[in-house]
């Protein structure tokens, strides 16, 4: 495997990190386990989104779940 090192500016990293981690033949070694968990968790949060606004996932009304609180 071949190693590339960038300099990114620090107003791009994040776009350039989420585009990169899409592409299954690169490799992230330098991101910490907390940024990826966070990307990760992040778009499996915006998939939910999409499948409840296409009607396919049903979800809890805020004010229940604040009484669950």
């Amino acid at each position: 495997m071949k190693q590339v090192t960038l300099s990114i500016k620090e107003n791009k990293f994040q776009f350039f990190m989420e585009l990169i981690d899409g592409l299954d033949f690169v490799e992230l070694a330098e991101q910490d386990d907390s940024k990826k968990t966070v990307i990760n968790n992040l778009k499996k949060g915006l998939e939910e989104v999409k499948l409840f606004k296409k009607g396919k996932l049903k979800t809890t009304p805020a004010k229940a779940f604040l009484n669950e609180l």
